[in-house]
Parts: C-alpha cells; sequence; structure tokens
C-alpha cells in the first residue's frame, strides 16, 4: 500500500468525536506495541508550555483507549498512562537547565534503537534527531514534525529518511513539495475539560512562545488592526538568541499598543483566559 501523498494533495476532514466515543461501532483491530518518543525538554503533559509535549499526551491516552500497548520516551516526571521510559530524572527545562538539549535528543533515540524490537511502531516526536532510525531499525517508523523545517540542512535529511514522514499542516508540507509526506495530521487535542462560557468576551489573546516563528508579533498587529486589547500568554525561552528576542525584539514592540503580557500560564489558567476571550490569535507560521 502507498503511503506517500503529494504535498499539494487535499486531505479528507472526518467530523470530530469525543475522545473514547464509538468504540462499540469500530472493527476489531490487532493490538500493536507502540513507542511514543518525546523530548525530555518538558514533562509529558506540560504543567505550562508545551503544545508538543500536551498532543502526545493526548495521542498516547487516545491510543491506550483504543487498546493499542504504549511506551512513551519522556521526562521522569511525565504523567502518561501504560509504560515510561525516564530518558530523564525529571524534564530539563522547570528544573532550570539552559543548554543546548541536542545531547539529550541524540541519546534518547539511541535508548529507543536499543528497544527497537519491542515495538511494532516507533512513533518520534524528536525529529532530527531521530532520523537515523529509519535506517538503523526494521521497526516501522513515522517522524511527527511540530517544528520548523526551514533551515538549510532539512532537505537533505528529509530525502534520505526511509520511514514515514508526517508533517501537522498543508503549508508545513508545502515548504518541501518534493518530500514523499506519508501524511498531513493535524494536531487534535480533547477540549472537552476546558471551561465553556456562553457569551465571548472582548479581548483577544496570543498563547505560545515569544519566538519569530510563533508569530507574536503578528498577533499585536492584528490585534491592533481590530482595535482590540490583547492578552498574551507566553513562555520566554531560556538559551541567549530567546532572551534576545525578547529583550531586543518582544519588549519594544509592545510599547504604544494596548497589550497585556501575562508571562507563562498553567493548563487550568490558560484555559480560563482563552474561554474569557473573543477569539484566539493563531499567527505562527
Amino acid at each position: 500500500m502507498d503511503l506517500t501523498r503529494s504535498a499539494t494533495e487535499p486531505i479528507s476532514i472526518q467530523p470530530a468525536r469525543p475522545p473514547g466515543a464509538g468504540r462499540e461501532d469500530e472493527p476489531a483491530r490487532r493490538r500493536l506495541r507502540i513507542a511514543q518518543v518525546a523530548a525530555p525538554f518538558e514533562p509529558v503533559p506540560p504543567r505550562g508550555y508545551g503544545g508538543t509535549e500536551r498532543v502526545i499526551g493526548a495521542l498516547v491516552r487516545e491510543l491506550i483507549d483504543r487498546g493499542h500497548e504504549v511506551t512513551t520516551y519522556a521526562a521522569g516526571d511525565s504523567e502518561v498512562p501504560g509504560r515510561l521510559v525516564a530518558t530523564v530524572p525529571e524534564a530539563l527545562r522547570p528544573a532550570g537547565s539552559d543548554e543546548d538539549g541536542s545531547g539529550y535528543l541524540l541519546e534518547t533515540a539511541m535508548r529507543v534503537l536499543d528497544d527497537a524490537d519491542q515495538f511494532d511502531l516507533i512513533h518520534s516526536h524528536v525529529e532530527w534527531s531521530s532520523l537515523f532510525l529509519s535506517r538503523a531499525t526494521a521497526t516501522p517508523t513515522a517522524f511527527t514534525f511540530h517544528g520548523r523545517l526551514d533551515r538549510p540542512w532539512t532537505t537533505g535529511l528529509l530525502q534520505r529518511t526511509r520511514g514515514s514522514l508526517v508533517a501537522i499542516s498543508e503549508h508545513q508540507a508545502s515548504t518541501h513539495p518534493d518530500v514523499s509526506w506519508a501524511a498531513v495530521v493535524h494536531n487534535g487535542l480533547d477540549l472537552g475539560s476546558l471551561p465553556w462560557r456562553r457569551e465571548a468576551g472582548n479581548d483577544l489573546c496570543f498563547v505560545g512562545r515569544v519566538a519569530p516563528e510563533k508569530g507574536v508579533l503578528d498577533a499585536i498587529d492584528v490585534a491592533a488592526r481590530a482595535g482590540r486589547h490583547l492578552r498574551i500568554a507566553a513562555k520566554v525561552g531560556p538559551l541567549p538568541d530567546e532572551q534576545d528576542y525578547y529583550e531586543n525584539v518582544f519588549k519594544p514592540a509592545l510599547k504604544g499598543h494596548d497589550v497585556e503580557f501575562l508571562g507563562e500560564l498553567g493548563s487550568e489558567e490558560r484555559g480560563q483566559l482563552v474561554s474569557e476571550c473573543l477569539a484566539s490569535l493563531v499567527t505562527g507560521v
């Protein structure tokens, strides 16, 4: 069966259903042994910022609910059902680490390689550091890319990967139209736990990270053009380039605009913020 598709080929979007719903109508499936591989920077799910880790946590829960056996490679303070393989004792960023984590990512992938024969499928979310798995193990491996694909070295690596490459948006896949993408799979989350309000507020909100690729400056511009107060709940990373962007680009951009910077919020506070606002701005590329 050919699993590849063109980056410009339209996809079929099916109606969403609540997690766990409709199991009695589904045909019996083979129980799979699946490895979900996360970076060690945030716990799974995260307690504050961490979009990728939040998606992985939801995916693990849903796969187990569907009867699969899931092993998650993640920070030791993660709270996921199934089996957890701790790649570090606790998540690096909340513990105060500000070093380059590329070595941790490679070590995570090497640990997965050691265990590869235990699984029917490996699903990696650590991106570039794990691409060698496509050539190092016979276990089918899928690689989901949650971040930027515009680095100068990305094309060669993607074209030389033998596993299934998964993009999270049509735009992301379109940046490399010559790559044989297995699928475009949009991130899905269970929104049932979020507070619900019958009447929307007047403010706009931006939830994410203070970084150029997240489009936080575009969010400020959109709010200004709409004449709306903007509430920003965003993480500021510890790395020097992240701190430089925060101090020298983001903070000056706030001046003269009707913007409230809330910093990084926990899950409950963030959900409350989104429910109180008229709209959430998603301006990342």
